[in-house]
């Protein structure tokens, strides 16, 4: 993993900026800092200031996560109750529809449990809690991360920046791996090893393409 020195401390700049937006508008709503909701904008927060180039970072993930799993669970808590297992099958459904309208947002499965089990505030509002806090919450939580991401100028939303290809045979060394990570913007979500075996197993179907 790499992660350079002006990550340090300007991500957690950006996520403490983000979480007090989030928990002023859960103290407007449900009257109090809710600690089963702000886990996971926490989490979000994670995702979206210190890992911005990671998928499950993007914004159509913490907004259609985040909407999925409080959708589902609301629908659960209020036809089956507030118990354990109803939370576990809720954070479950909530997870095989996030992977096939491919928004997975870790972060979201807390939000699943915490509309099930988060006590008679979330529970009142019915519901109203799919769309305050949790969709004006993901809003709020996003734009701080636009704001703040293109302020330092990140790529964010994240989208693959090509360079052009080479069309002499060469071999990619752990050096220029490490090198063209720390020449990134910013941090990657994904380990150097794994570049690594992804980028020779490249090679060895090019070599092979080119030997038919």
């Amino acid at each position: 993993m790499v992660v350079m020195p002006r990550e340090f401390w300007v991500s957690p700049i950006g996520a403490g900026i983000g979480l007090l937006a989030t928990n002023w508008i859960s103290v407007y709503f449900l009257g109090e800092s809710n600690p089963w909701f702000i886990a996971p904008m926490g989490a979000s927060a994670v995702l979206l200031f210190a890992a911005p180039a990671s998928p499950l970072a993007q914004p159509w993930s913490i907004i259609g996560g985040n909407l999925i799993a409080a959708t589902v669970a609301v629908v659960c808590q209020l036809y089956f109750g507030p118990t354990g297992t109803v939370a576990s099958i809720a954070a479950a459904l909530a997870i095989g529809i996030m992977m096939r309208c491919r928004c997975l947002h870790p972060p979201s499965g807390a939000v699943a449990l915490t509309a099930v089990m988060g006590g008679p505030a979330i529970t009142e509002l019915g519901f109203r809690f799919i769309f305050a806090p949790v969709l004006l919450n993901s809003i709020v939580l996003l734009g701080v991360a636009l704001l703040f991401n293109g302020f330092l100028k990140r790529n964010y939303p994240h989208r693959p920046v090509l360079t052009p290809s080479v069309n002499v045979p060469v071999h990619i060394t752990h050096a220029d791996v490490m090198t063209a990570l720390r020449q990134q913007k910013e941090y990657l979500d994904i380990d150097e090893g794994d570049i690594e075996s992804i980028l020779h197993a490249a090679e060895g179907l090019a070599q092979k393409r080119q030997q038919q």
